[in-house]
């Protein structure tokens, strides 16, 4: 979860109703069978993406790698930058600027919480999720959705191809939930579990670990579905199809909504959001390698989320935070092909190498990505 769902999930709401809750939906499905992946990886072979990618590639394709996979964290830092700074200004009025310029100091606060064992920062998440699901059950029980769209808008469509608008944002939904740097992050975090040497130990632990990101992926879908439901119960029924910005939201919903607690519950769950994100970029930056890069890392995020809020105000800061989960989009290939390529091959994964059905299903995800990421550019090109 970071801000960077809320902008593509409010701008699609209020733009194309309840249409985009299928894109939601199988991009869950999607980070939900490569993180299955990830798990196997990890566990079968006692190494993370970031590390098979530098035991199996030379320097030549190595380093392009490594700089995308930094490029995919800077683009998430930018969304939690822009969106903690935000949360900050609409709960306690702490100028854009300053805010910016305070959310480079939380990557210290995780870097200390790593020295309390990964469990606390665990239960840290679990925490910050949960009050961002009691904020939005509460805001979508005042809006008061229309169920039966809600359903329908789980239905595939073609217009999500067809529109250039929509597979803009069907994009920036699928970069926001696979989010590339997680699969770097999750190969390595489930080497913290303790699981025996044996095959049937090995088995059992990926039995586990998919079944724990399975239900966690669960719980982000009904979140991130939430938001979209909400800007589509409040902002898209009344006429304010062009609400992109998250202040905007932020102050529309007092009068939609008819009360004043509800962009308080909006200001805490971006505020929650966004120290969320921090948390799992800042650990997939620890796997790829030394913590001090982590700092340059942020820094770079930075100066352009700086330059844009000090130079353009909140009006800059949805399209940035939208086109950051774009960019997460078109990086994604060049994590799941290297992905999919290591749980195939048997050499590296022994008995445990993946299923062919799951190396099938997994191929169709990269193939499909990647179409979608060839149409938008093509959009691109020719305007």
């Amino acid at each position: 979860m970071d801000p960077g769902n809320w902008a593509t999930a409010l701008a699609g709401g209020s733009k194309f109703g309840y249409a985009l809750l299928t894109v939601a939906l199988i991009s869950n499905l999607m980070a939900i069978l490569l993180q299955a992946l990830c798990a196997r990886l990890g566990i079968a072979s006692g190494r993370d993406l970031a590390q098979a990618c530098r035991d199996a590639f030379p320097r030549a394709v190595g380093w392009p790698l490594w700089l995308l996979a930094e490029v995919a964290i800077c683009a998430t830092d930018l969304a939690e930058v822009i969106g903690t700074a935000i949360g900050l200004n609409l709960l306690f009025g702490v100028p854009l600027e300053i805010g910016v310029i305070l959310t480079a100091l939380d990557v210290f606060l995780i870097l200390w919480m790593q020295n309390l064992g990964f469990r606390w920062i665990e239960a840290f998440v679990v925490t910050l999720l949960g009050v961002i699901a009691v904020c939005f059950g509460i805001q979508i029980a005042m809006a008061d959705p229309e169920w039966g769209a809600v359903i329908r808008g789980f239905a595939p469509t073609t217009q999500i191809v067809t529109n250039p608008q929509m597979l803009y944002l069907a994009l920036g939904i699928l970069g926001a939930t696979v989010m590339p740097h997680n699969l770097y992050l999750h190969s390595g975090i489930v080497q913290t579990r303790r699981f025996g040497d044996s095959l049937e130990d090995k088995r059992e632990a990926i039995k586990l670990a998919t079944t724990d990101s399975t239900i966690a992926l669960m719980f982000a879908l009904l979140i991130n579905a939430s938001i979209l439901i909400l800007a589509a119960a409040t902002f898209n029924k009344a006429g304010k199809i062009d609400v992109a910005e998250i202040d905007q939201a932020h102050s529309f919903l007092t009068p939609l909504l008819g009360s004043a607690i509800a962009p308080t519950l909006f200001g805490i769950a971006l505020l929650c959001c966004g120290i969320n994100s921090t948390v799992t970029a800042t650990l997939a930056g620890q796997s790829l390698p030394a913590w001090a890069r982590r700092l340059v890392t942020r820094a770079i995020a930075i100066v352009p989320a700086a330059v844009v809020t000090i130079w353009y105000g909140e009006k800059g800061t949805a399209q940035l935070l939208i086109l950051s989960q774009v960019v997460l989009s078109l990086q994604l290939p060049f994590a799941i092909v290297p992905l999919v390529m290591f749980t195939a091959d048997k050499r590296k994964m022994g008995a445990l190498v993946a299923p062919r059905w799951v190396t099938a299903l997994a191929v169709a995800v990269a193939a499909v990505i990647i179409v979608l990421n060839a149409k938008l550019i093509y959009d691109f090109m020719t305007g």
